[in-house]
């Protein structure tokens, strides 16, 4: 049977019934979307706030005074907001600059070069600091190779780690910001007798200074949220999101582990406003009238901008390097010998968290993919304020921190009787916390590719008299798939490396493979840690290459898997 003819079958069923088959479908995902926000993203949040207030003779400012009071957690809040900003101008400064060297030369390999920044992406963001601790710990390679007593656990060791983890964030905002430009005005200020230097600070970073802000937000926002770098490296000084672990795992105080998520959500939160505020206020670089800025050979720059990104990449690579050599070797540093011994993983458990997180992560991407996609059409198709609603509920979540969402699962959801106790302590609880954690990111990659549709489709299927269900799966469908494809495979790669928001709702039966990481770490098997790592990277890399190849089966180019 045709199309036209299901149309039209469809649409007599619809007047025959009396009832508005496009309608009822618009509340149905309407709602449906908004009842699982609400239920994953809006409640745990509640929970979060209102346990904070919950002290032992009622309801009361009593654990916010106690937090205040005491001279050691305000040094906490002192110490995240350093960390915060000092990684953050350093990004931006670093960030900035590989960005230019790659967009604005023409330096030899930019891909290369290009795939060594995006490393840090593909791992847990421990690993930078794990990485750190083989290079300059107190038996790192350095130390031990020339007789030196570096001491980077503290401030230093979680900058530096940061860094590197919050490198590739910045630089691809930054790369996209000077990727195209009128060349107009650069060759206005040539022929005006202006330098380089004066034409950088005239033209380019004034046309950049929206990407320059919506990095730096960003930036803040991942480092002042990170755990692993802090929990691995950062010694004795804390910062707020290891004093949630500390409060609720090592000594079972739920009660000021909400306090410090609220501490931490509300920074967080500040940022991304900013950042989405910054975002709507930017214009098109280039617009019809505009001449596109070619970069043309100059062999002193090039030359001097490839010095530059080279050593920036061997540093962020040698991270990387570090963790994959020491997971081959006997004993660090003692034994440097050769060895698999590390990949049969004779551990705790063995390499069962490893599946269990390529399950979790499949899981994720699935439930992802098909929701995300259902909020973004609801979002795309119906406008009324109930949608205005769900759009809010849906990028809330990136003003939500990781680990107070995780906080805010065991708050909420753990009581018996609940309905959602029915899945707590399995992997599903698990995927949902993945799936929302990350749930903004998803809906806005999804409803940028619904914008990308030309409403005559739409009216065409209305013309036929097809149902917006047929309009949807046979239209809207097969013309957005490789990128709901690619929404999939982001939620696979932040599943596999994420830790903070996990790192709460894990138990025994369903550990993860970046929380043995941390274990490992923690308890001085260094080596199996680093193969685990290991596993992880080539996990998140091999499905990458394998989702690449089948878009390309397919005849599809140019659709982005890295975000």
């Amino acid at each position: 049977m045709s199309w036209t003819g299901t149309a039209a079958g469809a649409v007599r069923a619809r007047l025959a019934s009396g009832w508005d088959i496009d309608r009822v479908f618009g509340l149905a995902v309407v709602a449906v979307s908004g009842i699982l926000l609400v239920t994953f993203v809006l409640w745990p949040i509640w929970a979060i706030l209102r346990f904070s207030f919950v002290t032992p003779d009622g309801i009361g400012l009593d654990n916010y005074l106690r937090y205040f009071s005491n001279a050691r957690f305000v040094g906490v809040v002192g110490n995240t907001f350093t960390v915060g900003i000092s990684v953050t101008v350093a990004t931006l400064v670093l960030a900035y600059g590989f960005a230019y060297a790659i967009e604005r030369t023409c330096m030899p390999l930019k891909p290369v070069l290009r795939l060594i920044a995006l490393t840090p992406i593909f791992s847990p963001s421990l690993v930078q600091a794990l990485g750190l601790q083989f290079l300059l710990g107190r038996n790192g390679l350095v130390n031990r190779a020339f007789g030196t007593s570096i001491d980077i656990y503290g401030f230093w060791g979680i900058f530096i780690a940061d860094l590197a983890y919050a490198f590739p964030h910045a630089f691809l905002i930054l790369s996209t910001a000077l990727k195209v430009a009128d060349a107009r005005p650069y060759e206005s200020a040539t022929s005006l007798g202006a330098g380089p230097w004066r034409v950088f600070r005239t033209v380019t970073l004034p046309a950049t200074r929206y990407g320059l802000a919506s990095a730096a937000f960003v930036v803040f926002t991942i480092v002042i949220t990170d755990f692993g770098n802090a929990v691995v490296i950062g010694g004795n000084y804390s910062v707020l999101a290891v004093e949630i672990y500390n409060q609720v795992s090592g000594q079972a105080n739920f009660a000021m582990g909400a306090v410090v998520g609220v501490l931490l959500l509300l920074p967080a939160a500040l940022a991304v406003v900013a950042e989405k505020w910054i975002a709507r206020r930017q214009f098109a670089a280039v617009t019809a009238q505009s001449v596109p800025l070619v970069p043309q050979p100059q062999r002193l720059r090039d030359a001097l901008w490839f010095v530059y990104a080279l050593v920036v990449a061997l540093a962020i690579l040698s991270l990387v390097a570090i963790v994959v050599y020491a997971s081959f070797v006997r004993l660090w540093p003692y034994n440097l010998a050769f060895t698999l011994r590390h990949y049969a993983f004779d551990v705790q458990n063995g390499i069962a968290p490893l599946w269990t997180s390529i399950k979790v992560a499949l899981v994720t991407a699935v439930m992802g993919m098909v929701l995300v996609t259902v909020a973004a059409y609801a979002n795309h198709q119906y406008h009324n304020r109930a949608t205005r609603l769900l759009y809010f509920l849906a990028i809330l979540p990136a003003a939500v921190p990781g680990m107070v969402l995780g906080l805010g699962y065991i708050l909420a959801f753990n009581t018996p009787g609940h309905p959602v106790y029915l899945i707590y302590d399995t992997i599903w609880i698990i995927a949902l916390c993945n799936l929302y954690h990350y749930h903004a990111q998803g809906f806005l990659l999804a409803t940028t590719s619904m914008k990308q549709i030309s409403t005559t489709f739409d009216e065409a299927s209305a013309t036929l008299g097809a149902t917006r269900i047929t309009t949807l799966t046979r239209v809207v469908l097969p013309l957005i798939w490789p990128s709901v494809m690619s929404v999939g495979v982001f939620f696979f790669m932040r599943s596999m490396v994420t830790l903070s928001a996990v790192i709460f709702l894990i138990t025994p039966a369903t550990q993860l493979a970046a929380v043995s990481v941390l274990y490992l770490d923690d308890r001085g098997a260094v080596n199996q840690a680093a193969a685990f790592a290991v596993c992880i990277i080539a996990t998140v890399i091999g499905f990458l290459i394998v989702a690449q190849l089948l878009l390309r089966l397919l005849g599809v180019r140019g659709v982005s898997l890295i975000r």
